[in-house]
């Protein structure tokens, strides 16, 4: 059986990748140390024999002499705005010692490894949809800083071990992705939404509602990751993964409120918050032709299993 750690496994993205490696027969190896993860997102795989969670943090040394591994998927990070700037010192530690830890055991394991960075790592776009040549227009000491620069650190990093060591690694850029399991109160505009829109408080909006986002469900996001780690092919390339469907904040504010059949207003704050992009869409053409990926759920019909999930849970 094909041995597989996932960093970050207890979070939100990492506890649906952890479900579907399981499902398809592979050994996890879950660690966390649960700084914004939790263990309530793996508390169903805790008894499953080919399941192991381990409670650690990527920015000490990672040792697992004792086993071998033939994958890692590292998502170790904080990701909502509202973590990484509560955690600041924590987020440039995971992503810059924390990457350099997971590249030195995939050299010494000659795991397959696969980098998770973000959408973030092109700031507020001037190229529109963003393409995975895009360099990106990176504020370097704004209040997105330690997310943004830190996994811009983790790209660099991974190409310098893919080059000097030929590592077999791979880098995906995540766009907006929302579905069960996001915390409630993570800062994250679809948690934000459903929550004001289920309790009938007014939805705040910042600004006017006209900065776009593009919403991929979690488990599309999810395929998407695994296609690619495990697709021939994939090594030294880098893959945006997200749903290209854009929507302004406003149009996904009216959608939630339509689904939740919520008596909640729209308040528009009037302002943008500092170094909020304006407009996010990925262009995915690499990810369909190399892939075979393209998001399959629809904007709706992914709010509407999230909206059960809080309304189960919360």
């Amino acid at each position: 059986m094909q041995s597989v750690l996932v960093t970050g496994g207890a979070g939100f993205i990492g506890s649906h990748l952890c479900d579907k490696l399981i499902k398809e027969g592979y050994e996890v190896i879950c660690l966390d140390n649960l700084l914004t993860g939790s263990k309530k997102n793996v508390e169903h795989l805790l008894d499953n024999p080919n399941f192991d969670f381990v409670e650690a943090d990527v920015v000490q040394p990672l040792i697992f002499k004792d086993r071998s591994l033939n994958y890692i998927f590292h998502l170790a990070s904080p990701a909502s705005p509202i973590d990484y700037q509560n955690y600041p010192e924590e987020t440039l530690l995971s992503n810059s010692m924390g990457t350099l830890n997971v590249l030195k055991l995939a050299k010494e394991t000659g795991a397959k490894v696969l980098v998770a960075s973000t959408s973030e790592v092109y700031g507020d776009p001037l190229e529109h949809p963003q393409k995975e040549t895009y360099f990106g227009n990176v504020n370097t000491f704004g209040p997105r800083s330690c997310y943004d620069e830190s996994k811009r650190f983790a790209e660099s990093a991974t190409y310098v071990y893919f080059r000097k060591h030929d590592i077999d690694a791979r880098i995906i850029r995540i766009f907006n992705t929302y579905g069960p399991r996001m915390q409630k109160d993570d800062g994250r505009v679809v948690s934000n939404f459903i929550m004001q829109s289920l309790s009938g408080t007014p939805i705040k909006v910042d600004g006017d509602g006209s900065q776009t986002r593009s919403f991929c469900y979690v488990d599309d996001l999810v395929e998407g990751i695994a296609k690619a780690m495990f697709v021939s092919g994939t090594t030294g390339e880098i893959f945006n993964l997200g749903n290209p469907d854009e929507f302004t904040i406003k149009e996904l504010a009216e959608k939630i409120i339509k689904l939740t059949d919520s008596k909640s207003e729209i308040e528009y704050s009037g302002t943008f918050r500092e170094d909020d992009p304006m407009r996010r869409q990925p262009d995915i053409t690499k990810a369909k032709e190399i892939l075979g990926w393209e998001p399959k759920t629809d904007l709706e019909a992914g709010l509407q299993k999230t909206i059960e999930f809080y309304k189960s849970n919360f």
